[in-house]
């Protein structure tokens, strides 16, 4: 045995864990009964009655085209986590690999933006954005251009998502330049040798043999797209213009401190940490080795048969 004292083990796990029960679990757990009653204030009130609504409000989801629309950006933006965070940050991690005295360098850099605050970077792109004096039309009219609309409806998504993925792409750029430092250069000397160039050992010595952190990378940011809220209520408040940059977290915001809907609030509220446990899931399935899977269920049939066989 590793610890023969266990004792030791609860002075560090029990706090934790009671940290977690007390302000993460108990809270979830009073959430989801609020969401089934009516709430007229946060806290209730000596010698007031809430309603009992049952499932008034999750019936509420699937009609309320704000959740649809919120529900979609929220989807369009996990898409774009993988791609465009994971992607470009995949493709910086390999090529400063190749870069050995600059690569602090390099990392403090891209790793900058992630340590600025989202509430900073939005308000900063949103002076980009503006109509009347804005970075981006002063640029078009010095060129003779018209001024743009950068938040109109069929623009304001695009440019709430440029600002948000590329905020985080140096948070999964460290994380992946790790991975890639970890191989090591035997393995890129004897590819060389046996004629492999660069772009081949990508394909077929980086990639596969990182992939447990790449794909840690891919279920972080899939998750972390489901929680987006200050960068987007910053730069369109209230889902502006016309409710069309709603992502689940600025919308539960607006209808629970907004609009005072708490219990409504409450129901989206679990519809996201229910959505972020399915994604999570089903991200780590397909993400999983097959041959840890097989591997797995074959360990569960070995502990089934010992069981029957001590029984």
């Amino acid at each position: 045995m590793l610890y023969k004292k266990k004792w030791p083990l609860l002075v560090f796990l029990v706090p934790g864990l009671l940290f977690m029960v007390i302000f993460l679990y108990i809270p979830f757990l009073e959430n989801i009964k609020n969401s089934f009653y009516d709430m007229p204030a946060v806290v209730k009130m000596p010698g007031t009655e809430w309603r009992f609504l049952g499932f008034e409000n999750y019936k509420r989801l699937f009609t309320d085209p704000d959740v649809r629309t919120a529900l979609i950006n929220s989807v369009k933006m996990m898409v774009l986590t993988v791609i465009f965070e994971v992607g470009i940050a995949f493709v910086l991690a390999v090529m400063v690999s190749q870069v050995k005295r600059l690569q602090q360098l390099f990392r403090t850099v891209y790793f900058f933006p992630v340590v600025i605050s989202a509430t900073a970077i939005g308000l900063l792109f949103k002076l980009f954005y503006n109509y009347n004096g804005g970075m981006l039309n002063q640029i078009l009219e010095f060129f003779g251009g018209e001024p743009v609309n950068w938040l109109s409806p069929e623009l304001a998504f695009i440019m709430v998502c440029i600002p948000t993925l590329w905020s985080y792409i140096g948070f999964y750029f460290v994380i992946l330049l790790t991975g890639v430092s970890d191989i090591p250069d035997d393995v890129y000397e004897a590819a060389s040798i046996d004629g492999c160039n660069r772009l081949m050992q990508v394909f077929y010595i980086t990639f596969p043999m990182m992939k447990p952190v790449f794909f840690t990378s891919v279920t972080l940011a899939v998750t972390g797209a489901l929680k987006v809220f200050d960068l987007p209520w910053v730069m369109v408040p209230n889902g502006a213009p016309q409710g069309t940059t709603h992502f689940l977290g600025t919308y539960m915001y607006q209808q629970t401190f907004g609009l005072n809907n708490y219990d409504y609030g409450s129901t989206l509220a679990v519809l996201i940490v229910l959505l972020g446990i399915l994604v999570s899931r089903g991200v780590g399935f397909l993400t999983e080795d097959k041959e840890e899977r097989t591997a797995r269920k074959e360990k569960r049939l070995r502990e089934k048969a010992q069981r029957k066989g001590a029984s």
